[in-house]
C-alpha cells in the first residue's frame, strides 16, 4: 500500500469513499470487512460458497455488498483495495485484477497491524508455531503482563483492534497465507521457527513459500529483532531481509523441559526466551513461566494409557518433519497413524527417525498412495477408511509399554472439519477402550 495512503489512514481512521472487497468470508474475512466498514468503506464480500447468505453483511452499512460464485472480474471491479482471507489463494485471483498494484492486495492481518500501536511478537515457521505463541502468551501472563494472542492463532487482529483492546503485549502467530500480502507488517520481535515443504498445494512452489515466510522481516525497524534457526545459518543472509538486529537459535543450551518434550521443543523454548528477553523480562520470569505452561492439546498431548499402551495426540502433526519431531520425543515401541490430504514433500524422508521406534504403520482416510509405496518394504503396514478402525487394528496388536501415535502428517479436511476435531475423535476411541 502507497505509505501517504496508510499515514492518511491511520491518521483519520477512515477509508471515506473508497471500495474495499474481501475475498473470502471465513472469520478473518468478516473481521477485516468490520474493521473496513468502521473505517468508513463501503464493503464487497466475495466468496465461491454457495451457502452463504446475506446475513453476513449485518452491520456492515446499507452500501455493502456480498457476490457469490467463482472468482471473476467482476467482483473486482472498482476496487481501492482488496483484502485476501488466508485461504484464498493470490494467484488463483490475479487474473481478476487487471493492472491493480499488488501493494493494494493486502491481508487482514496487514490492514489490522496498521492500527496497532502495542508491542509485537509475531512467530511463523512450518512447525512449532502455535506451542511458541502459546509459550510466550502464557509467561508474558504469568509475569503480570496482559497478552493478545491472536491472527492464524484464533481470533483475527481486526476483531481486537475493533474491541479496542488494551494489552501490553500482542503474540501473533502468522501463516505464509497472511504473510505474503504484507506490506508493511512491522512486528518488534519477528521469529523464524523452521522452514520445510509444506502448502505446496497453496503456494506455486517453494521458492514462493519461503519468500512468503521471510516477509516476516522484511519491514522491521533497525531496533528490531529477528530470531532465526542456526540450523539455516548457510543459507540465509539477513542483509537481504531485514534491517533488524539478528539472533540465532537451536535449542542446544535448553535443558529438557518435562512439560516440553523433544529437542524441537527446546528450540521453540529458546526463540521464545530470545524474544521476552527482547521485551524486558527478566531470566526468573520467563523460567517461572516455562515450569508452569502445561503445552498445547493435540500438539504431542499424552492422553494417558489404556492396559499399559500409551495413547499420544500430536493431530496438529500436518506435515512430515511435524511427525520427525514427535517421534524424536519418544522411545519405542511406537505404533503409528498417518492419513488425511496430503500436502506435499518426501514420505521416504521419515523413515531414519521411524526405523528403531517404528513397529507398525496404519493409514487411514485419503492418503494412502502417498504413504504406502514409501513405507511397504521397511514397516508392517495397513490401510483402513477411517481413523477408528485404524486405532482398533493397533490397539489389538499393542502390548503394555507400546505407544500409539498419532501424527497423520497430512491435514484432516478428507474428513473432519480440522485437526482438532480429529484429535478429539482420537480421544474419544481411546476412552471408548478403557
Amino acid at each position: 500500500m502507497d505509505s501517504e495512503f496508510v499515514k492518511q489512514v491511520t491518521k483519520t481512521r477512515m477509508f471515506t469513499n473508497r471500495l474495499a472487497v474481501v475475498a473470502g468470508a471465513g472469520r478473518s474475512g468478516l473481521a477485516a470487512a468490520r474493521l473496513l466498514h468502521a473505517l468508513g468503506a463501503t464493503v464487497r464480500i466475495v466468496d465461491e460458497n454457495k451457502n452463504i447468505t446475506e446475513d453476513i453483511l449485518n452491520g456492515l452499512g446499507a452500501d455493502a455488498q456480498l457476490m457469490i460464485g467463482p472468482a471473476c472480474p467482476e467482483q473486482f471491479k472498482g476496487a481501492d483495495v482488496i483484502v485476501v482471507s488466508p485461504g484464498v489463494p493470490v494467484r488463483k485471483i490475479k487474473p481478476m485484477l487487471g493492472d491493480m498494484p499488488e501493494r493494494k492486495i493486502i491481508s487482514e492481518l496487514e490492514l489490522a497491524s496498521w492500527f496497532a500501536d502495542e508491542p509485537m511478537i509475531a512467530i511463523t515457521g512450518t512447525n512449532g508455531k502455535t506451542t511458541t505463541t502459546a509459550l510466550i502468551t502464557h509467561i508474558l501472563e504469568h509475569s503480570g503482563r496482559k497478552a493478545f494472542a491472536g491472527a492464524n492463532y484464533g481470533t483475527p487482529l481486526s476483531e481486537y483492534i475493533l474491541a479496542k483492546g488494551q494489552c501490553d503485549v500482542l503474540v501473533l502467530e502468522v501463516s505464509s497465507f497472511q504473510l505474503q500480502n504484507c506490506h508493511l507488517f512491522r512486528p518488534d520481535v519477528a521469529i523464524l521457527l523452521n522452514i520445510s515443504a509444506n502448502h505446496l498445494d497453496y503456494h506455486l512452489d517453494m521458492d514462493e513459500y519461503v519468500s512468503a515466510k521471510l516477509k516476516i522481516f522484511e519491514r522491521q525497524a533497525p531496533d528490531a529483532l529477528a530470531i532465526l534457526p542456526a540450523s539455516m545459518c548457510n543459507e540465509l543472509n539477513p542483509a537481504e531481509f531485514t534491517k533488524a538486529s539478528v539472533k540465532w537459535f537451536d535449542g542446544k543450551n535448553v535443558k529438557e523441559q518435562p512439560n516440553l518434550p523433544g529437542i524441537h521443543n527446546r528450540s521453540n523454548i529458546e526463540a521464545a526466551w530470545l524474544a521476552l528477553e527482547k521485551l524486558g523480562l527478566t531470566k526468573e520470569e520467563i523460567q517461572a513461566g516455562i515450569d508452569s505452561f502445561k503445552g498445547k492439546r493435540h500438539r504431542i498431548e499424552n492422553l494417558g494409557s489404556v492396559n499399559g499402551v500409551t495413547f499420544i495426540n500430536d493431530s496438529k502433526g500436518t506435515n512430515l518433519d511435524a511427525v520427525v519431531a514427535a517421534l524424536g520425543s519418544f522411545d519405542g515401541p511406537i505404533r503409528l497413524l498417518l492419513g488425511g490430504v496430503f500436502k506435499g514433500g518426501k514420505v521416504a524422508d521419515l523413515i531414519p527417525a521411524m526405523k528403531g521406534k517404528v513397529t507398525e504403520v496404519a493409514l487411514f482416510g485419503a492418503g494412502r498412495e502417498h504413504f504406502e509405496s514409501p513405507l511397504k518394504n521397511d514397516f508392517k503396514i495397513s490401510w483402513h477408511e477411517n481413523l477408528e478402525k485404524a486405532v482398533n487394528t493397533l490397539f489389538a496388536n499393542s502390548m503394555a509399554g507400546d505407544t500409539i501415535l498419532l501424527s497423520p502428517a497430512t491435514a484432516s479436511f478428507d474428513a473432519y472439519t480440522g485437526y482438532d476435531a480429529r484429535g478429539d475423535d482420537f480421544k474419544r476411541i481411546m476412552e471408548e477402550l478403557s
